[in-house]
């Protein structure tokens, strides 16, 4: 029996999502192509994630046109792709029809593995995405979310597999996305599933808090036959081993990988003049950092939250923040932070500490979680908790989406004639907002991807285009000083310009309109609630959906108002009943603390 290691590459996807938000435009990954066929590796991980967002959102690419060309590009290659079972690659969890259809159209257009995982490890989400690979004849990869609580044990992930490699998956993957695993936690968990199941293990750990490569040595020590790598001018860090280091840690011993080191350098070399071009996207979160061993919050999410904190004038919380994680986590059964739950767990921490009191706010994600709309929680969740998020509604027993009714005709029906292919339909399924106004400016031609700023000299600084005009300055807010780069321009439209800036070096987007445009108008002008009957929020954000109109009369607790902050929702009460008198804020609306948003007359 070989010992021969397989090597599944993520330079594509996981490395550039990882190190440089996902900014990494086909453009830049065709023309090494021909290298990376040739190189032999078992496969290319090279689509889904958060690459399919970031395409529409920022790059104005069509994910699935993507997917075509590196299909094209790479014949005698695998393509993978990594897949939120039934939440696709959003943030709901989506009817059969639709994740049939995606894994369907996924497959037709060029994916050959599929990584298939579910944020609770409630294998019940995996089912229709696992059964609709098989349909398609292609790998369906059963995944572990790993991570470490009371109810997270070697056993309890033992079971998972079980029963994945029951539901017919090809093979089982340990997805560390935190960088959680130990060497020796690696070693022992790998040689209990080899005991346990006939199914080959792969091992994909990322690199926070530099332990990656030592757990990939051990598990392939104990029986694991695939490991996932980056090059090495997009690895470590939050990302993961270096593909030469491992390829030459290897070489010559029962478990050579037989790849050609010097071809890997030569692609090397390329992807280190490539990441040189989207420098305003590089991060000071993605270095190695072991504090992820203690709090388990991945770099992605600590960034995300230090930008909210700054939003608040209240950075210095920072560390609050990342005491409150592991307790809210623990009140919701411990679930593994990886999307959407590290989302929904990191923002209600947050909620608690800057509200001054524990869930005194609670967002609507958490009540859908503790209701059971995600699935089975890991653990036992706090039932306190439970009825003051849920009262007694009633709890969902069942897997989620055996409650949602098909959904492909009415999506059909709701973008319309924008709609070319079916393949359009879905990318308006993932993501409504984006997915739409996506489609509507292919049609209109004015698809306007972010500006890349020119390399900056050693020793200069780069300019804004090419006017000169400097992109990095230091501003001072309320004592505090914060580093900001314009890190590109878009086309101006409709009188709006966006910018793309980079505080302190986290990735934000903003939108400049003409002044004459705010003069006098509540969105910049509104005042600071002071009565009982004056609606506000406690936490910056945008609006979602105003559920009233003037002249309704609301109870005390009514929910008038939906906001959004760091992709989680929260419903915003009335203090008092009354008659709505005034409202200031319409859907998209960015909203501060304390501004007036609602004025009800008692």
């Amino acid at each position: 029996m070989s010992n021969k290691i397989f090597v599944t590459d993520t330079i594509l996807r996981d490395a550039h999502q990882s190190l440089l938000a996902t900014r990494m435009r086909t453009e830049d990954m065709l023309p090494i192509c021909d290298k990376l066929d040739k190189v032999g590796y078992w496969s290319l991980e090279v689509w889904g994630g958060a690459t399919f967002d970031a395409c529409v959102r920022f790059l104005k690419e069509d994910p699935w046109e993507r997917l075509r060309q590196l299909r094209a590009a790479l014949p005698n290659t695998r393509l993978q792709m990594l897949l939120r079972g039934q939440n696709l690659l959003g943030y709901r969890h989506y009817s059969d029809d639709v994740v049939k259809a995606f894994v369907a159209k996924a497959a037709v257009n060029g994916i050959d593995v599929f990584r298939i995982f579910d944020a609770m490890n409630d294998v019940r989400n995996l089912r229709v995405a696992i059964e609709a690979v098989k349909a398609a004849g292609k790998h369906a990869q059963g995944t572990i979310a790993y991570t470490t609580s009371p109810v997270h044990t070697t056993e309890a992930f033992v079971a998972q597999a079980k029963q994945m490699e029951a539901m017919g998956c090809d093979s089982v993957a340990i997805k560390d996305m935190a960088g959680l695993l130990t060497p020796y936690a690696t070693g022992e968990l790998v040689k209990a599933l080899k005991a346990e199941i006939g199914l080959p293990i792969f091992i994909h750990s990322h690199d926070t808090a530099g332990l990656a490569a030592m757990c990939q040595l051990k598990a392939i020590e104990n029986g694991a036959s695939h490991i996932d790598t980056a090059i090495s001018s997009f690895a470590w860090g939050t990302s993961h081993p270096g593909t030469e280091s491992m390829v030459a840690a290897l070489k010559g011993s029962e478990y050579d990988t037989g790849l050609d080191l010097a071809l890997l350098q030569e692609i090397g070399l390329y992807f280190y003049a490539v990441r040189k071009k989207y420098h305003q996207f590089e991060s000071e979160f993605t270095a190695v950092d072991t504090r992820v061993q203690v709090n388990q919050v991945p770099g992605g999410m600590i960034s995300n939250l230090a930008n909210q904190l700054k939003e608040q004038g209240a950075l210095n919380r920072m560390s609050e923040v990342l005491a409150e994680i592991p307790r809210v986590r623990e009140d919701l059964g411990f679930p593994p932070l990886v999307t959407p739950t590290s989302q929904i767990v990191g923002t209600q921490a947050f909620f608690n500490v800057l509200a001054g009191e524990r869930y005194k706010t609670i967002t609507n994600e958490v009540k859908l979680y503790l209701q059971g709309g995600y699935g089975k929680a890991p653990g036992v969740v706090n039932e306190q908790l439970r009825r003051q998020a849920i009262g007694n509604e009633e709890l969902i027993d069942v897997r989620p989406a055996d409650l949602l009714k098909p959904e492909m005709v009415k999506l059909r029906g709701e973008i319309g004639a924008l709609a070319k292919s079916e393949e359009d339909v879905l990318t308006y399924a993932m993501f409504p907002d984006i997915g739409r106004k996506f489609l509507e400016e292919r049609a209109a031609g004015t698809l306007a991807p972010e500006v890349l700023l020119p390399i900056p000299e050693a020793g200069g600084v780069s300019s804004a285009g090419g006017e000169g005009v400097p992109t990095e300055f230091v501003i001072d807010v309320h004592g505090e000083s914060y580093r900001v780069d314009i890190t590109g321009v878009g086309v101006k439209a409709e009188g709006k310009r966006h910018f793309y800036l980079s505080i302190d070096g986290m990735p934000e987007e903003v939108v400049f309109e003409p002044l004459n445009q705010f003069v006098g108008g509540a969105s910049s002008k509104r005042k600071q609630a002071s009565e009982p009957g004056h609606v506000s929020t406690a936490m910056p954000g945008n609006i979602v959906d105003v559920l009233v109109k003037v002249g309704d009369t609301v109870k005390a607790g009514q929910s008038v108002l939906i906001t959004e902050a760091m992709k989680m929702e929260t419903e915003v009460q009335a203090a008092i009943a009354g008659k709505i008198l005034l409202i200031h804020v319409i859907k998209g609306d960015r909203v501060n603390p304390g501004e007036i948003l609602i004025e009800i007359e008692a």
